[in-house]
């Protein structure tokens, strides 16, 4: 580098120009460096696009098992006996969502595809479906049935179901129940002059003297017809609307087939919104309060609105549709078991329900408890009284229940035959006076010789050792003596001795290839016999077959087992048999 000096003392450095020469010189050098560099980058690259395809393959296979495990994590969830299954899947498929969604974002940045559904929330999911779907049905049915329900309050329940349970709506359901009125219906309607025509319900100088104004109840006076006419100059242009309500509520409150229609759609509304308002709320809403207190008395209010001493078949097929929307079976027989608290007609509708159920818990405790429901104490009822009650039931079950009122305590015997022999006839039952005939009980000896006799038959049908000996297995398991061991011995020495041979070759080995745990003592027995000198000739038969099936083939399949299991249950038993034969027997 040179220095330069100029008029002011100032020092410019200068850069040396590289010459032709050197950078000839470096050229090479530098070629050499910048294509190392290039490969080394390739190598790089391509390392890295390695690493991103196993990181993504590593991360998706990350997700999908705990997809997987969460799916089976909800299964087994949905099988327990606990009331909050829905909260417990929802957090487990909420906890997926959120490891999917980080996975997806270390590999990706995006989700490619929707998480898998366990099928209790699929479930669920469609029940909600359902259930909403099936609001705005039973809405109208209302409406049409001219209910005294504002209709406005009503179509606001399929806008919205929890709307169902605001203050408001459960003073006006309250109210159609018995026949009465909101106030503030009333004033709003009809205007303050209009009271004079109702008694206040809720008022009392001594136990409510000041209630709010939004929960005052209102009835039409008894009176109310002579009052309205009265008084024609009262409520000009409203009078019309009023007489109206008043034969609303009136036909509401008679013991008509209108009336009866208005609690039937009211009852299948109610159980819906409740049922949808749970599934919806389940995580705050306590399933004993839903499935033991309120929906029972839906289900008794729907079957039970008539009149009758029995129960309608039709109205049972209405409750037992309400039922099947319930998803838990738990729940289910929870609604049931809580139905009939009363006794009576209402205890009955339980039973009913209970035995025309899919799966009935502890069906002989039932069985036990409707039979003492159907027997009073006091006086023994006939059967033209309990044949329309079992008709209701499958023909399997009006069987049983005949069946244990025969054997039932609460009567006596002349009673009980003869209410049983009623109810056959009336519920035209076939067979069952057969199926009460008592059956021939055999002794343990011709018990033991039917069982032989059959393994015997099989013998000599000629049957593969591997059923025979599946056969006398299946016989010692059942009942294992000692006078069943040596009642099998005697039927195998009573066969040809190469079917002794098989058989007991076959003896040990179950059909899944592990070991019978009996066969080493049985057959530990046949060879002490066999060996004995009682069983001699039994000894020499044998003894015979397995010398001419080593002279045939010394390597038999079925000579080597056999002489390897004598020698698995009793060594010196194999030596002698082996000297005997001729082969040479290890020690």
């Amino acid at each position: 580098m040179t220095q330069l000096e100029n008029s002011d003392n100032t020092i410019i450095f200068k850069r040396p120009v590289a010459t032709m020469d050197e950078i000839q010189q470096g050229w090479h050098e530098l070629s050499l460096r910048v294509g190392q560099l290039e490969a080394e980058r390739a190598v790089l690259e391509h390392e890295n696009k390695s690493l991103r395809m196993l990181l993504e393959r590593v991360i998706e296979h990350r997700q999908r098992s705990h997809g997987e495990l969460v799916l089976l994590l909800s299964g087994l969830v949905s099988k327990l006996p606990i009331s909050d299954v829905g909260l417990v899947v929802s957090r487990l498929v909420e906890h997926n969502a959120h490891v999917a969604e980080v996975c997806a974002t270390l590999a990706k940045g995006k989700m490619d595809a929707s998480l898998p559904q366990p099928s209790v929330l699929k479930a669920l999911d469609q029940t909600k479906r359902e259930l909403a779907a099936a609001v705005q049905p039973a809405v109208e049915d209302l409406i049409k049935l001219e209910t005294p329900m504002e209709s406005a309050l009503l179509r606001s329940f399929i806008e919205k179901s929890d709307n169902f349970f605001t203050p408001a709506a459960v003073r006006a359901n309250r109210c159609l129940i018995k026949g009465q009125l909101p106030k503030e219906r009333v004033v709003r309607e009809f205007g303050e002059e209009s009271l004079v025509f109702f008694n206040d319900l809720t008022t009392d100088p001594k136990l409510n003297p000041k209630p709010k104004p939004d929960e005052i109840v209102l009835a039409f006076k008894n009176d109310f017809e002579a009052l309205f006419a009265q008084s024609p100059g009262l409520l000009a242009g409203k009078r019309d609307a009023l007489m109206a309500l008043y034969q609303r509520i009136q036909r509401s409150k008679a013991a008509t087939d209108q009336a009866r229609a208005q609690r039937n759609a009211f009852a299948r509304l109610s159980f819906t919104l409740e049922l949808l308002h749970y599934y919806e709320n389940s995580s705050t809403e306590a399933p004993d309060v839903v499935f033991a207190q309120r929906l029972p008395a839906v289900i008794e209010q729907l079957v039970l609105a008539t009149p009758a001493e029995t129960l309608d078949e039709k109205l049972l097929t209405q409750a037992e549709g309400l039922l099947a929307q319930v998803i838990s079976p738990d729940h289910r027989h929870m609604v049931i078991n809580n139905v009939g608290k009363s006794g009576g007609l209402a205890r009955t509708l339980r039973y009913v329900l209970t035995f025309r159920s899919a799966k009935i818990p502890e069906p002989e405790q039932a069985l036990a408890e409707f039979v003492r429901h159907l027997l009073p104490a006091q006086k023994p009822p006939a059967a033209a009284a309990l044949a329309p009650h079992l008709r209701l039931l499958p023909v399997e079950m009006q069987r049983l229940i005949a069946r244990a009122i025969k054997s039932s305590d609460r009567l006596r015997k002349e009673e009980a035959d003869q209410l049983f022999k009623e109810l056959v006839a009336a519920l035209a039952l076939v067979g069952v006076e057969d199926e009460l005939k008592p059956v021939a009980v055999l002794t343990p000896e011709q018990e033991r010789q039917i069982a032989w006799d059959v393994i015997k038959d099989l013998i000599n049908r000629r049957a593969e050792p591997a059923a025979i000996a599946n056969a006398v297995r299946t016989r010692l398991r059942a009942k294992y003596d000692a006078d069943e061991v040596k009642q099998s011995w005697i039927t195998l020495t009573e066969a040809d001795p190469i079917t002794l041979i098989r058989t007991f070759c076959q003896l040990p080995y179950l059909p899944d290839g592990s070991t019978d745990s009996v066969a080493r003592a049985v057959m530990e027995t046949y060879v002490t016999r066999l060996t004995h000198e009682k069983y001699a000739v039994v000894y020499q038969k044998v003894l015979t077959s397995l010398r001419n099936m080593f002279k045939a083939n010394a390597t038999s399949p079925t000579l080597v087992n056999f002489m390897a299991l004598v020698k698995w249950v009793d060594s010196d038993a194999a030596k002698k048999i082996g000297t005997d034969i001729g082969m040479p027997v290890a020690a």
